[in-house]
């Protein structure tokens, strides 16, 4: 057998590249001779999901999450609000609250089970998931613009301005402009939303449905009332951008152990425990992920809610403005009131992420095969 000379053994490494991807973007070995790689300066040609695909699948994997995880986005919505923060004050005595952070955890954790039951007994079993129905056709639209704006403007940033490479600034940028794209584009319906997780079953039950809520508010605030909180939803965006940067970062080491391990292999080489010890991998990063962001940001979660409940005090508004917002909650209910309802929150967005990326990627896998 001839001996390899040095030329040899770059050519076939270059030819290998394309089989070292362990992400959504490489996981289509049918167009593995598309994936991108540099090595020595030679530039091989990234595949590109396309967009109708990035589109379906984060429509799918936003309904899947909301679904499961609707009860805790009800708890911290009313946890968020002045109104509910008030009476479930009332109810639980907090003059014992503790100052060890872990004993406080489990407190809030124990609470917030306590508030489902509760809402449960009290309200009944649909009162969990009020809300969903405009949440969905939120969830949906927003997954999908999101997911689709992000994948779409990654590529076109990476060919337009660095060489058709990825950089963390190409993720920041990216993540940036879909999270200010979603936010635009669906405010009307979390603010339909959060009325309704905030309207009270029985006699003081405001609204009667989605609809109704969307004719009350333009026919009592206008149709500018169906933006209020927007400037927060913008501010929102931050943890978005952090955690595309995050999940994508922890993808990228995921990505790396795996070449380390198995070398130049093709993901239809690896065992099917493998492929699915990686993907629950990248779902728990997207997890880590938003667990970070969420924790560095959840104050504008507060202010947003405040200013699409737009509570009334003395016949005018009691929260104009994103600013103005953050220091009266601030010089009213404290500092650590701009992190209510964080316990339910977390139970919520972490998992719904797990499922959402999770979901994403199987069905980004699912429908590039059959494309």
């Amino acid at each position: 057998m001839a001996k390899k000379t040095i030329e040899d053994l770059e050519r076939e490494a270059i030819e290998s590249v394309p089989y070292l991807g362990s992400d959504e973007d490489a996981s289509n070995m049918k167009n593995a001779a598309s994936v991108s790689a540099t090595l020595n300066g030679t530039h091989v040609a990234q595949a590109e999901v396309k967009p109708w695909v990035h589109f379906v699948a984060g429509g799918v994997g936003g309904m899947a999450g909301a679904i499961v995880t609707c009860p805790f986005d009800v708890v911290k919505t009313r946890l968020q609000s002045d109104v509910f923060q008030a009476i479930y004050r009332t109810g639980n005595n907090t003059s014992h609250a503790s100052k060890n952070f872990v004993a406080n955890g489990a407190r809030h954790f124990r609470e917030t089970f306590g508030i489902i039951s509760s809402v449960y007994r009290q309200e009944g079993f649909r009162s969990l998931f009020k809300g969903l129905g405009p949440n969905l056709v939120g969830v949906i639209p927003a997954r999908s613009i999101n997911f689709f704006t992000y994948g779409t403007t990654k590529q076109l940033y990476s060919q337009h301005f660095n060489n058709g490479e990825e950089a963390p600034w190409i993720h920041l940028l990216s993540a940036a402009t879909a999270g200010w794209a979603t936010s635009t584009l669906t405010n009307p319906i979390w603010l339909i939303k959060t009325r309704l997780q905030l309207d009270k079953a029985g006699k003081t039950k405001q609204y009667m449905n989605s609809w109704g809520c969307l004719k009350s508010i333009v026919a009592n605030e206008g149709f500018l009332g169906l933006y209020k909180g927007l400037s927060a939803s913008y501010l929102g965006s931050v943890e978005g951008i952090l955690q595309w940067l995050l999940y994508e970062q922890m993808k990228h080491v995921i990505k790396m152990r795996s070449i380390e391990k198995f070398g130049n292999i093709s993901e239809g080489q690896k065992s099917t425990s493998e492929k699915i010890k990686e993907w629950c991998q990248r779902s728990g990063s997207a997890g880590l992920a938003k667990f970070v962001a969420s924790i560095i940001t959840y104050p504008h979660e507060v202010v947003r809610t405040r200013l699409r409940q737009a509570p009334v005090e003395n016949g005018k508004p009691k929260y104009t403005g994103l600013i103005q917002s953050f220091r009266l909650i601030i010089k009213e209910e404290g500092l650590v009131s701009m992190y209510g309802g964080l316990t339910p929150h977390l139970l919520r967005t972490v998992p719904n992420s797990i499922i959402m990326f999770g979901t994403w990627e199987l069905v980004i896998k699912l429908l590039s095969e059959k494309s």
